[in-house]
C-alpha cells in the first residue's frame, strides 16, 4: 500500500524547505561510506576518527535493519543515486538479498523491515517472513513495540496469505496497550519489562505507531486506528521542546516526558516527519509547525555550539546528550517517575548537563531522512536532481 498522498506538505512552511534540499543531498552523498564494497553489507555505524590528516570516518560493524531501510529511503532516489550510495548496487539488489538474511536472523525488528522492503522496493510478498512474525506473535512472548509496529506496516504493505492474519495481531496489542493520554510503552506487554521501566516508552516507540495506524485506517478505513495515531500525535507535539526537541522517554501513564535528552538528530530530520506528514496525509490532524520547529533544531541546537550538520563529510552528528555516566539520568528519571509520575530529581540538567555530540552517524538516519521526504514530497528536475516542489 502506498499510503502518501500526492502534494507538497513543505510548502506550509517556506522555512523548512531550504533545509531540506540540502540534507537529501547530504544522505546520498553520505551513505557510501556506510556501505560495504560489494553494495549489500551495511554497516551498524561510521565514527569520527582524528588523524593526522584531519577527522575521517571508520566503520563499526553490520545491521541488517539498517540495511532494510537504506532499501526502503534509497527506492525513492534516481537509479544514479542509488548506484552512487550502494557503490553500483540498486536498491532493488540491495532488497533482493534481505529475505534470504532475513529467514535465519532472531531478531523480529530486522525480520519486520526486511519483510517491509521486499514489499516494497521489490512487489513481493515475503511470506515466509510473515509467516515467522505471525507465529513469534501467537508465541505469547513479549514483544518490543517498534518491532510490533513493523510488523503492522510490512503485513499491510504485503500482498502475503498472512497479511490479513499480522494486521490483526499487530493491531490489537499495540491498541491495547496505549496509554489514556496517547503514549505507547516500550514492550508489550508493559509489564515484561519490570516494576522501574514497564512505564517508559521512548520516541520510536511513539512514531511508528503512528506511522503504522495511520497507515492502517488508509487501508481498512479504521476509525479506531487513525483515532489512536492522532491521540498520540498530539500528546508528543505538546509536549515538544521550546526549541522543537523531540524528547526521549515518556511516561505511557500519564503522557509526561520522563526524561528529555538525548535528543537524537535523527527524530528531527527523519522519524517525527515522516509518521508526522503519513498522518495527515491520511486525514489525521496536521502538526506542520511542529516538524518545522523539529527541523530548525538542527541549526539552532541551543544546548551546544558545534555544527551537528557535517556537509564535508556528509553526515549528521547522531544525538546530543548529557555528560554523565551512560545512562544515569534515564535511569534516575525512570525510577522516580515509576515512585510518581512526574516526579523527577531536581537540578538534573545541572549536575549531568546536556553539552555532549555524538559524534557518530548510523546509516539508518539517512535511510529514514531519504524515505520521509522523497517519495511525494519532493520533486525532481530533468536530470534527476531533487529540489523541492513548488506547485
Amino acid at each position: 500500500m502506498n499510503s502518501r498522498a500526492n502534494g507538497d506538505t513543505t510548502a506550509t512552511w517556506p522555512e523548512a524547505r531550504s533545509r531540506l534540499s540540502g540534507l537529501l543531498e547530504l544522505a546520498v552523498r553520505g551513505l557510501p561510506a556506510m556501505v560495504r564494497t560489494n553494495g549489500t553489507d551495511v554497516v551498524q555505524t561510521v565514527r569520527a576518527a582524528r588523524t593526522v590528516g584531519g577527522v575521517v570516518l571508520r566503520p563499526e560493524g553490520q545491521n541488517l535493519r539498517y540495511a532494510a531501510i537504506c532499501a526502503l529511503g534509497l527506492a525513492r532516489t534516481s537509479d544514479a543515486e542509488q548506484r552512487h550510495a550502494l557503490r553500483g548496487r540498486s536498491a532493488a539488489e540491495l532488497a533482493s538479498t534481505l529475505a534470504t538474511r532475513a529467514a535465519d536472523d532472531a531478531d523480529p525488528g530486522a525480520v519486520a523491515l526486511a519483510a517491509w522492503a521486499t514489499a516494497e522496493v521489490l512487489g513481493e510478498p515475503a511470506d515466509d517472513l510473515l509467516a515467522q512474525l505471525v507465529a513469534r506473535l501467537k508465541s505469547g512472548q513479549p514483544a518490543a513495540t517498534v518491532n510490533t509496529a513493523w510488523a503492522l506496516t510490512c503485513a499491510i504493505a504485503s500482498t502475503s496469505r498472512r497479511a490479513e492474519e499480522l494486521i490483526e495481531l499487530t493491531a490489537n496489542r499495540l491498541l491495547a496497550a496505549q496509554g489514556a493520554a496517547g503514549i505507547f510503552p516500550h514492550a508489550l506487554p508493559p509489564e515484561s519489562l519490570g516494576r522501574w521501566r514497564a512505564h517508559v516508552g521512548c520516541f520510536a516507540d511513539q512514531v511508528y505507531p503512528i506511522q503504522a495506524l495511520a497507515r492502517l485506517a488508509a487501508a481498512t478505513g479504521d476509525a479506531g486506528a487513525l483515532e489512536a495515531a492522532n491521540a498520540c500525535a498530539a500528546r508528543i507535539c505538546a509536549l515538544q521542546g521550546p526549541a522543537g526537541q523531540w524528547w526521549w522517554h515518556y511516561d505511557s501513564r500519564d503522557g509526561t516526558v520522563v526524561e528529555g535528552y538525548p535528543v537524537y538528530s535523527v527524530h528531527q530530520h527523519a522519524m517525527a516527519p515522516m509518521a508526522l506528514l503519513e498522518l495527515a496525509e491520511v486525514g489525521g490532524a496536521a502538526h506542520h509547525a511542529e516538524i518545522a520547529a523539529g527541523l530548525g533544531w538542527l541549526e539552532t541546537h541551543p544546548e551546544v555550539l558545534p555544527e551537528l550538520v557535517n556537509d564535508r563529510l556528509g553526515v549528521v552528528w547522531r544525538k546530543v546528550g548529557r555528560r554523565e555516566p551512560p545512562k544515569a539520568a534515564r535511569s534516575l528519571s525512570a525510577v522516580t517517575t515509576s515512585l510518581a509520575p512526574g516526579f523527577r530529581l531536581p537540578g538534573l540538567d545541572r549536575v549531568f548537563p546536556p553539552d555532549r555530540i555524538d559524534y557518530e552517524c548510523r546509516p539508518y538516519e539517512l535511510g529514514w531522512l531519504l524515505y520521509a521526504w522523497l517519495p511525494d514530497r519532493v520533486g525532481r528536475t530533468d536530470d534527476g536532481g531533487k529540489e523541492p516542489r513548488d506547485d
